[in-house]
């Protein structure tokens, strides 16, 4: 056995090629399963509030009686004004100037400073303007140096009427008026949808507007958190679905979604729900799928609401959106909200005790960065571990007449000679002859072509970046498809030309990859940290990178020909334009949907999910082809 591995250790072809694939394996094998383990019980941990300033559940909220009289009328009088731009023509679901007005007069008719704010974004040549309305109740036990957040916007986001949601918090204005224990402001903000315009507003808040939207003529002091009120049919609601997920896969402080979770269901006794997941058993399936899911709405890192906004200028907030039909009425789901606000207005300072890198998968368990982070750092890490060992290979190439197993440096004898050496004498033998028996030499690597290319596909990423970031949404299905077609003729090309050059193939094809692979893992290891999920997906995407190899000059050629053209086939089965028509098709929407989002995303929310597909994965995976297509040209 210990001679055995002597026998390894002092064996070139096993230690820088063959080693390096059996370790990357087991690193992309050993973090898939880190991740599977996590939902167990032994992993996972039970949530708990680190912040005990916020006190969740211990005030008595008045919200009631008389109060939905208020709310009742509130609705009545704009659902008349809702049917009487039915009655001309006009979309139920556009805020007209008469209701804006009529939004205004109730905010001020209860005693709050009431101000607008017009915006105007143009993206994937669709405009998107509107006026935000907001008011400011001030602390009378404050300073006007820290504010509490409410939104409810006239459209949700998946595009329903919000009737209930803003007439709620219509109602909430006129009752946190008349109460003086407040010691911080109290904003409420009503834009007419939740994608532009709660955006527009916090951007002008802190003076980031672009100049097609309007600055904020009324401000108070910083924001501390921010809630979100989503209610968008007639019929009560069974369950309140806590919506936390953020731009870029940002997340809230934890302390903000348990005590949410604390106040609805254990001082409500309304259920809590999370990422859609309505019937949730706690078994290990569903919390594997909550966990899943989270991922998914990270990794992509669109914004899930209107309190998504709010995240990059890290500000804690999440929507409480109505679920299902049930006994729960609005004033259940304005007590809830009370209790929110009183929680944080109990707040001394802003929340930072508990996480804000965490996989939720129930309601009460939670998994924190040090435990999941692994996983993805596993992944990245076999990138590295590929891209080290081919640097080291490029130092050790076969002489005149060697054949494809030598593997020889310095003069060292091939692996087919070392496979019969019986002691060390007669390995010190062979190892003096080497020089005359392979006729190998150290060569100098050529760094200028493998950097150059490396370096110019980078770069090339920024083309299809701004392309899909700047056309017109009506060009997304060709724009996709043209890139397909791109994508199955660059590589082989560029093996064609490196083909041509005078520096020996092979060295050149190993050196490309390494340079390619290293950067990769630095940067996957890197982005885990900040966004795991889409480290995690990209990592697994890039995976088959690390095992791609250039088919061998002593194949037939008929062989070597057959398994590069497979090989590139099925590479393209893994491009990122086909990678995204399969997930639309997977999950049942338009690619020109997803595009138009994501170029939205760009414009609007400041998302950089496309920088990571267009200026990481795809020049990896164009290395990848460039290698497989030196099978067809050696």
């Amino acid at each position: 056995m210990v001679a055995s591995l002597r026998n390894l250790r002092n064996n070139p072809h096993f230690l820088f090629v063959r080693l390096p694939y059996i370790l990357s394996f087991l690193c992309i094998i050993s973090g898939v399963i880190w991740l599977f383990l996590l939902p167990l019980d032994d992993y996972s941990r039970k949530t708990y509030i680190s912040e005990n300033a916020l006190l969740p559940g211990q005030v008595h909220a008045y919200f009631a009686g008389s109060e939905q009289h208020i709310f009742r009328g509130y609705k009545r009088e704009l659902e008349g004004l809702i049917n009487g731009n039915e009655n001309e023509g006009e979309e139920s679901v556009e805020r007209t100037p008469v209701i804006s007005e009529k939004i205004q007069s109730i905010l001020k008719a209860s005693g709050l400073k009431v101000a607008t704010q017009g915006y105007e974004y143009t993206s994937s040549g669709i405009t998107h303007q509107g006026e935000n309305i907001y008011a400011i109740i001030q602390a009378p036990r404050g300073d006007a140096t820290e504010a509490i957040v409410l939104v409810a916007a006239w459209e949700t986001i998946d595009g329903e009427l919000n009737l209930n949601g803003v007439s709620l918090a219509l109602t909430l204005a006129r009752y946190f008026k008349r109460w003086s224990l407040w010691s911080k402001d109290i904003i409420f903000v009503f834009p007419p949808d939740s994608k532009a315009g709660t955006q527009a507003w916090v951007d002008a808040y802190h003076d980031m507007q672009p100049p097609t939207v309007q600055p904020l003529p009324l401000k108070s002091g910083a924001l501390q958190g921010g809630l979100v009120i989503e209610y968008p049919f007639e019929h009560r609601f069974e369950n309140v679905h806590i919506i936390y997920d953020g731009v870029n896969g940002q997340l809230p402080n934890l302390d903000l979604f348990n005590t949410a979770v604390s106040i609805a269901g254990g001082q409500m006794g309304i259920g809590t729900r999370l990422q859609e997941m309505w019937d949730h058993d706690n078994s290990y399936e569903k919390r594997l799928q909550t966990m899943l899911r989270g991922m998914v709405k990270q990794g992509l890192g669109y914004a899930a609401g209107a309190h998504s906004s709010f995240m990059p200028y890290h500000i804690d907030a999440i929507t409480l959106q109505t679920q299902g039909n049930g006994w729960q009425d609005e004033m259940a789901l304005g007590r809830t909200v009370e209790g929110l606000c009183r929680s944080l207005n109990n707040l001394l300072e802003h929340l930072h005790q508990s996480f804000f890198f965490y996989l939720l998968m129930q309601t009460h368990r939670f998994v924190s960065i040090g435990t999941y982070l692994p996983s993805a750092m596993l992944i990245a890490g076999n990138f590295t571990i590929m891209a080290i060992a081919l640097w080291l290979r490029t130092g050790y190439y076969k002489g005149p007449g060697a054949d494809d197993s030598t593997v020889t440096r310095d003069g060292k004898a091939s692996e087919s000679e070392k496979e019969q050496l019986l002691s060390k004498d007669q390995a010190q033998a062979i190892s003096k002859a080497g020089d005359s028996i392979n006729g190998s030499t150290v060569a100098e690597r050529q760094l200028a072509l493998p950097l150059t290319l490396v370096i110019s596909l980078h770069l090339l990423g920024l083309i299809p970046l701004y392309i899909f970031n700047n056309i017109s949404h009506e060009k997304y299905t060709l724009a996709t498809h043209t890139s397909i077609a791109i994508n199955a003729l660059l590589p082989p090309t560029l093996s064609l030309l490196l083909s041509r050059t005078n520096v020996s193939q092979q060295a050149q094809l190993h050196l490309i990859k390494s340079l390619s692979l290293l950067p990769l893992g630095l940067f996957l290891s890197t982005l885990a940290t900040l966004n795991f999920s889409l480290s995690f997906m990209t990592g697994l995407l890039c995976s088959p990178l690390s095992f791609i190899s250039c088919p061998s000059t002593a194949t037939k050629p008929a062989v070597r020909y057959a398994s590069a053209v497979l090989g590139l086939v099925l590479l393209n089965i893994l491009s990122p334009p086909v990678v995204l028509l399969a997930g639309c098709k997977y999950f049942g929407v338009e690619v020109t949907t997803v595009l138009t989002e994501a170029a939205f995303g760009w414009d609007v929310w400041g998302m950089w999910t496309q920088v990571v597909v267009w200026c990481v994965w795809w020049p990896a995976w164009v290395v990848g082809g460039v290698v497989l297509g030196g099978g067809l040209f050696s």
